[in-house]
């Protein structure tokens, strides 16, 4: 039978979220129902909230989540009912042809859940990213849950299943940061600062934390940072050649997703070195560079979405990483809060006072 359960749902452009009961149908084939034990308030949420994402609204808010599965559909064979997951919002199809080329990160059909979730007179929800977690009980395809070991915390390992992954699997996947490799991250919000803790895991021998504020330095380096340099104060380029010889970095990852900041990766970075942009830019935003330069300097330019992360790959064993002390997940949640702090936590996340506001059920 359906249930009744509260979720977190924003009904209009810019409008304040509320806390309404939902409808939850039972799982239907290859579709799993996740019992939701934590969740992070991530900017994409705040996206959603703002129109700018799309604008089916209402939108049952929330994707950073962890929980236990409490029932599944006909034919799910990989999870069941009490497995600890992280839910993902990339469930592979293994048909398309990035699947069948070996590189399921890439996948191009991705897919959610087929049944809607609703209001309670009915009206269809569309959920964040296809999970709709700042709820208690939330009904996804089954793909989009991944189980991890159930002795990790839940709020640490529901981060994995979008910010932090973001960050991490610029480094590690994207970047292919190497031993012994030196490394900048320019922007030190949630996402540039789970990219020092991937440039550290992947064994960089310099780590170069770029930011305008000096709290956030601070951060980057408890969680691996070995250089700090504020933008606001010195400039960034010239900063990140003297602390690597004069050459520049390896690796540069931009996780602010500007112009400005792009073109500091850009020229901030070694010969042959490499550039990836995990921060999102908006619509109207270009990009200017002379090709020459582009051409000269070689290397590679990369996007980094969702971290090119697989999630049954790389969420249990960066779990196992955590709960072996090797990766520092708990540093990331600032604070746990309930369904009705979700309005503030959005309001500290804009002002930078937080990494992560977490919900916990």
């Amino acid at each position: 039978m359906a249930q009744e359960v509260r979720g977190v749902v924003v009904h209009g452009k810019g409008e304040p979220v509320r806390v309404e009961t939902i409808i939850v149908p039972d799982p239907g084939p290859g579709e799993a129902v996740v019992k939701i034990q934590a969740c992070g308030v991530c900017h994409t949420d705040l996206h959603y909230r703002e129109g700018g994402i799309n604008d089916e609204f209402p939108f049952l808010l929330g994707h950073e989540a962890a929980g236990l599965v409490e029932s599944v559909g006909e034919g799910v064979t990989d999870v069941a009912p009490g497995d600890f997951v992280i839910l993902n919002w990339r469930a592979v199809c293994g048909q398309c042809r990035a699947c069948k080329r070996g590189r399921p990160w890439y996948c191009f059909d991705t897919h959610n859940a087929t049944q809607a979730m609703t209001l309670a007179d009915g009206t269809k929800l569309s959920p964040a990213l296809g999970i709709g977690a700042f709820a208690e009980k939330t009904l996804v395809a089954a793909g989009q849950c991944t189980k991890v070991d159930p002795s990790a915390s839940a709020a640490a390992a529901g981060l994995l299943g979008c910010g932090v992954m973001a960050g991490l699997g610029a480094a590690i996947n994207t970047g292919n940061v190497a031993r012994g490799d030196t490394v900048a991250v320019i922007g030190c919000g949630g996402v540039g600062i789970a990219a020092v803790a991937g440039a550290r895991l992947a064994g960089a021998s310099k780590i170069i934390a770029v930011d305008l504020e000096e709290r956030k330095l601070t951060q980057a380096r408890s969680l691996g940072a070995t250089h700090t340099v504020n933008g606001g104060s010195a400039d960034v380029v010239k900063s990140i050649q003297e602390l690597t010889g004069g050459f520049g970095a390896d690796v540069v990852i931009d996780a602010v997703g500007r112009p400005e900041t792009y073109q500091q990766a850009f020229y901030a970075r070694d010969l042959a070195g490499t550039v990836v942009l995990v921060g999102v830019p908006t619509p109207e935003m270009k990009l200017e560079l002379p090709l020459l330069d582009v051409f000269g300097r070689g290397g590679s330019l990369k996007s980094s979405w969702y971290g090119d992360c697989l999630p049954e790959r790389d969420f249990p064993m960066l779990i196992d990483l955590y709960l072996q002390g090797r990766l520092d997940l708990d540093a990331f949640v600032s604070e746990t809060i309930g369904l009705d702090g979700i309005e503030e936590a959005f309001e500290k996340m804009h002002r930078g006072d937080v990494l992560r506001s977490v919900v916990m059920f």
